[in-house]
């Protein structure tokens, strides 16, 4: 499954998210950060609201509601699960 996170670097929210990406162990997730500031774009649609999260399709890239900073991993491993089973 690849997951698009936009992030910025020095931003606690988004390095958090990461990290509980990160821990996720029964998932096989293909987690591609995509810095914002690196992006005019990206800078313009997401600079008040990252961290943000996409699940990548072959159909094209699905948002993935913004998790709570204090959602364990497992929470967060059902949401994924349930995005990909509501594709």
């Amino acid at each position: 499954m690849k997951i698009i996170l936009y992030s910025k670097l020095g931003c606690h929210l988004c390095e958090g998210l990461e990290e509980k990406l990160k821990a996720i162990t029964d998932m096989d997730l293909d987690i591609e950060i995509r810095d914002i500031s690196t992006n005019n774009q990206w800078w313009e649609m997401y600079q008040y609201e990252i961290p943000v999260l996409f699940l990548s399709t072959t159909e094209g890239e699905k948002l993935i509601p913004r998790p709570s900073p204090r959602i364990s991993v497992v929470q967060l491993t059902k949401i994924l699960r349930n995005c990909v089973q509501n594709k």
